[in-house]
């Protein structure tokens, strides 16, 4: 599933193509909001929270999640999709001041539409978003700290904190030294969710997310994906376990045995 960082980066993308543009081409490819038409309507902007995308046209807000395999994609008008046209679940094009384009969603997982209004009761349980203009840490902290599960479990679930990934929890966790199956409320959720904040905006605007400094092919994490190989920090072999919210939500988790006891 996509970080929060990669969200907000195609929220911008959007934006950049549709904002104060005039819907010229309004689909949505799933039969509850099949009938939906805002031709006509001015895109106000496109926006991330935590990792849900929320396009502001006229009154109304289109909302979706990209879950595993979504992406958007943006085109001049008239260029060939790079995905199937099956694989299309919404095409929102526009003619503004700077030209027109068309952006196609492909395997959506979720799409809504709803009067802007009404956007916080698809958006509204989710917690502090570090990549927003109104992130507040404090409450962020505050989530984690009365939060009694393993700590991989409270800093994933985004009514704690908004955006955070797998990948990113993972790395928090070792940089703070903090074994994944640690309860939340036993650790220092202030110090874990300001190192993920610093985290996730030095990956916002970078093409190549790392969590060590080095963008080069294999150097990029500190234990994600590297079970079996040694500690970068130790020399001790990763482990790899899972970890979740209840079985049907167990994510991998990687931690170093020695750094994070």
């Amino acid at each position: 599933m996509p970080e929060g960082d990669t969200v907000h980066r195609t929220a911008r993308r959007l934006d950049d193509a549709l904002a104060g543009g005039t819907v010229t081409r309004f689909e949505l490819r799933v039969p509850r909001v099949a009938a939906a038409d805002l031709r006509g309507e001015t895109v106000h902007d496109v926006v991330a929270r935590g990792k849900h995308l929320l396009h502001r046209i006229g009154e109304w807000t289109l909302h979706t999640h990209l879950k595993m395999e979504g992406e958007w994609h943006v085109y001049r008008p008239g260029e060939r999709w790079r995905k199937p046209a099956f694989k299309a679940r919404a095409v929102v094009s526009a003619e503004g001041p700077r030209g027109g384009a068309e952006t196609v969603g492909f395997d959506l997982a979720e799409i809504a539409l709803v009067p802007t209004a009404e956007e916080e009761t698809l958006v509204g349980h989710l917690g502090p978003d570090p990549l927003s203009a109104d992130w507040d840490p404090a409450e962020a902290a505050r989530r984690i700290a009365a939060d009694a599960r393993a700590m991989h479990v409270a800093l994933q679930d985004q009514r704690n904190v908004a955006g955070f990934g797998n990948e990113y929890v993972n790395e928090i966790l070792f940089v703070r030294g903090i074994r994944p199956d640690t309860p939340a409320n036993e650790t220092d959720a202030a110090a874990a969710v300001d190192l993920g904040a610093r985290m996730i905006r030095a990956n916002r605007d970078r093409r190549d997310r790392t969590f060590t400094g080095d963008t080069r092919p294999g150097r990029t994490t500190w234990v994600y994906g590297r079970d079996g190989r040694p500690c970068r920090r130790c020399g001790t072999l990763i482990r790899r376990g899972s970890l979740g919210a209840d079985p049907t939500r167990e994510r991998n988790v990687f931690w170093c045995p020695r750094c994070q006891p």
